[in-house]
């Protein structure tokens, strides 16, 4: 059950587009990672990484919209330089491929803001 759960995240990963999909991934595991550190660690290191964690989920959200913006892009060049009608599948599909990075980076924003408000909890 776990492998197929897996196998369907990296399938949507590899269709969103690997440069941009791969990188929002790492920049997950690292805000989780850091925000364990900083749960485990407390104090002035604590607010590091939180600032830390901060910067990290905001690329991730930037890097998925700007994934997004390069992908629409492409796709409307190629869809302009066909003279004839584009089918509404092609065209419907482009688009849920265009909108998987900037939701993966999305989500990896908001697990990196929930670690934000975990560690502001904690420090009360």
């Amino acid at each position: 059950m776990n492998f197929l759960i897996f196998g369907e995240l990296f399938k949507r990963m590899n269709e969103g587009g690997a440069i941009f999909m791969y990188p929002i991934f790492l920049m997950l595991l690292t805000s989780i990672a850091l925000g364990v550190l900083a749960l485990k660690k407390g104090g002035e290191e604590a607010s590091r990484f939180k600032e830390l964690i901060s910067h990290i989920s905001l690329f991730a959200l930037v890097w998925g919209f700007l994934g997004m913006m390069i992908g629409l892009i492409t796709a409307f060049d190629a869809i302009s330089a066909i003279n004839n009608d584009i089918a509404t599948p092609v065209l419907a599909g482009g688009l849920k491929i265009g909108l998987l990075s900037p939701s993966f980076g999305m989500f990896a924003f908001l697990v990196g803001r929930l670690l934000i408000i975990g560690l502001v909890v904690k420090k009360k």
